[in-house]
């Protein structure tokens, strides 16, 4: 009897009162959801309607004509009906008494919500599968600067669609970017991953960045050694860096003196001539400048403070008309320069080119003479 206790395993007090379940095995997979069938609804006929209506822009009301018939096709076999309104261009789902699922109005509500953000029916019927789930992302309101949010909102799609493609690759989440919405379908844990992207790239952030995260994210979850260990030392840690007041300073005279070096080497005439004409310094002085008069008292020295309104404004008027008159004359005289022909130099007469020639000939004689005559006075002087 004394042998028993030591033989017996020692159970932890959590689990005293647990008992085997043969039936669980290990190849049955407990996150599986199985699909909603009418025998799962034990509650039988809900006893109050629920509906679902959203509006849709003008240009989609061509389209959703078109494939209406597909939308009541796909909504019939879960017994949702729905209805077109084209006079106050809007859409509308409702449970019937053939409905057995209480979550599926829900999900042909955000069909209808993704029709209407211009996804295609093909593309937005899967938002009624069980493992997917949509999310519009309003990207509107997060930038004011019109041109600041285009740049951004293409950044999302990319060069040709590049950026976009990555992100669907990555995510296994379709993207539609329409208007001021993105449009997002896929499993529930990738749109809180495409939301985190769409919103870092309106506040000035590079989709690339995330993307090369989860890349490595994804690389990293193919090791079975590294499940239980944070990934933290892997990821790539992206940061603003912010310079101090006197980096900031010694950055700008960098650049000062990298553009004054290259003006110089440029042209060092001009900027020796703009050293020169520098202003000279002004005087400290410790008394503070003589206070200028105001509009009042230049209005009492003019005179024209004791006018009335009207004549006033008579002076104003006739000071302007007298301004518009200059402006006018010198527009005038810069117009008229263009037609002012040019000075033109008479050809020289026959005289003049025979006089011309002659004084030339006399000045070469000349030069010619007084070299010979230095060249005697030489000789002389060296005999």
């Amino acid at each position: 009897m004394a042998a028993n206790p030591e033989e017996q395993p020692v159970v932890n007090k959590n689990k005293r009162h647990r008992k085997e379940k043969p039936w669980d095995t290990d190849d049955i997979d407990h996150w599986k959801i199985d699909p909603f069938q009418p025998v799962d609804n034990k509650g039988g006929v809900f006893t109050d309607e629920s509906s679902f209506a959203t509006l849709f822009p003008k240009y989609r009301e061509k389209y959703l004509r078109e494939v209406w018939s597909a939308v009541t096709k796909f909504l019939d076999p879960h017994g949702i009906a729905c209805t077109l309104d084209l006079v106050h261009g809007s859409m509308s789902v409702r449970t019937t008494r053939k409905t057995f699922d209480p979550y599926i109005i829900l999900k042909a509500r955000d069909l209808i919500k993704l029709l209407a953000r211009g996804v295609a029916i093909t593309q937005a019927q899967k938002v009624l599968q069980d493992d997917v789930a949509c999310d519009i992302i309003k990207i509107g309101n997060l930038v004011r600067n019109k041109e600041r949010f285009v740049k951004r909102r293409q950044r999302i799609i990319g060069p040709d669609g590049s950026t976009l493609k990555a992100i669907e690759l990555l995510t296994q989440c379709y993207v539609l970017v329409q208007g001021n919405t993105v449009s997002v379908m896929g499993p529930y844990k990738s749109l809180k991953e495409v939301r985190r992207i769409v919103l870092d790239c309106m506040k000035n952030i590079h989709p690339i960045y995330r993307i090369k995260e989860l890349m490595i994210r994804r690389e990293l979850a193919k090791d079975p050694k590294l499940a239980t260990e944070s990934w933290d030392r892997f990821l790539p840690k992206f940061r603003k860096h912010h310079l101090k007041t006197s980096e900031k300073t010694a950055k700008k005279n960098e650049q000062l003196a990298a553009k004054e070096e290259a003006r110089k080497a440029a042209d060092p005439d001009a900027l020796s001539s703009a050293k020169k004409e520098k202003p000279a310094k002004k005087i400290y002085t410790p008394f503070p400048p003589p206070q200028q008069p105001r509009k009042v008292d230049l209005q009492l020295e003019s005179g024209e403070y004791f006018l009335k309104p009207h004549e006033r404004e008579a002076r104003e008027t006739q000071q302007r008309k007298q301004k518009q008159a200059e402006a006018t004359l010198k527009r005038r005289a810069e117009r008229a320069e263009a037609f002012v022909a040019p000075e033109e130099e008479a050809a020289p007469t026959v005289e003049e080119k025979r006089k011309r020639r002659h004084a030339e000939a006399d000045g070469e004689d000349g030069k010619a003479r007084s070299k010979k005559k230095k060249k005697k006075d030489n000789a002389a002087e060296d005999t």
